[in-house]
């Protein structure tokens, strides 16, 4: 595909311009930061909105004449508990983009969950602090396939902000917004991110990775919406139960795993409920909100943990 030009019309597609025009702007920030040439992180899962960030960004490599492996430190950060088909694809994304860096983290996911002494939850994501973030690089541009029409968590979100580690402190830049004033902000802040296709439609990712032919990951031609870690407490109960069904293996390391966690929580001083829980299989269904769980144990659903509340 090096050789072969886009394809899209200039009206149907200035999405794309637009995200192109974005990482063409991150890089000049980036570059008044970093004059020894250090490249800004893209942060690659393998999921639909990934792949068009990728190519997004390797058309503004093309543009700019600096070969993409030199532009950007493109990196996927290993779960352990993404589909099969996810990682197989980013391996053959890998044979022709070598320069894709597949990152372990410090700690797997089931370490984790044990060392933490409970499961990931919806308000406590341990894991993708841990697995997806830590390592991210600092002092430098990272660009992610983020988009408002993912979720209305995600509605509010810009086309470039600054990761301030308190959402009041956070300062947003307009796509035309004051460079300078951006850039002092960033270098004292060290964390800026860019959001390049921040605005697309799901209609707007489809139309681009057919009009390209790009590769994609294979789960989509299966009819699965999303391809990213498996049991992870932000999607519905039922898709979760739909994964688990699909790769009953994971459900059942989910389980061991569970089983040593419960090992590991002194009864006698851990903060209540998870002292309750008396093997995998019950924190699994208490996890996945199975009334079995509420049966066996005689409690009126809701006594016990609620994940909104302090510990």
């Amino acid at each position: 595909m090096d050789n072969q030009p886009f394809l899209f019309a200039d009206e149907e597609f200035k999405y794309v311009e637009r995200a192109v025009d974005r990482v063409k702007l991150a890089w000049k920030f980036h570059s008044h930061m970093n004059p020894d040439g250090k490249p800004m992180h893209l942060a690659f899962s393998g999921g639909k909105d990934s792949t068009c960030l990728f190519y997004v960004c390797k058309k503004a490599s093309e543009d700019l004449g600096i070969p993409m492996g030199e532009m950007f430190l493109v990196r996927y950060n290993v779960t352990n508990i993404d589909p099969p088909e996810v990682v197989h694809f980013i391996k053959q994304m890998q044979k022709e983009y070598p320069f894709i860096e597949l990152s372990h983290p410090d700690k797997n996911v089931w370490k984790l969950i044990i060392d933490n002494k409970m499961p990931p939850t919806r308000m406590r994501r341990y894991c993708c602090r841990l697995i997806k973030e830590a390592k991210n690089p600092r002092g430098c541009y990272t660009l992610t396939g983020v988009r408002r029409a993912e979720s209305e968590g995600r509605s509010g979100r810009r086309g470039f902000e600054t990761a301030a580690k308190k959402k009041e402190d956070r300062i947003l830049l307009n796509d035309n917004g004051d460079e300078r004033r951006e850039t002092e902000y960033c270098m004292q802040q060290n964390a800026y991110i860019c959001n390049p296709i921040i605005d697309w439609t799901e209609d707007d990712v489809w139309n681009f990775i057919r009009s390209e032919n790009l590769p994609y990951c294979s789960l989509y031609d299966e009819g699965w919406k999303r391809v990213g870690c498996i049991g992870c407490p932000l999607c519905d109960d039922p898709y979760r139960a739909k994964q688990f069904e699909r790769w009953p293996k994971y459900k059942e390391q989910y389980i061991r795993t569970f089983d040593k966690m419960v090992q590991k929580i002194d009864k006698d001083n851990w903060k209540a409920p998870f002292s309750v829980f008396e093997d995998g299989q019950d924190v699994f269904d208490w996890w996945m909100h199975n009334p079995v769980f509420w049966q066996r144990r005689h409690s009126p659903e809701g006594t016990l943990f609620n994940e909104e509340d302090d510990m």
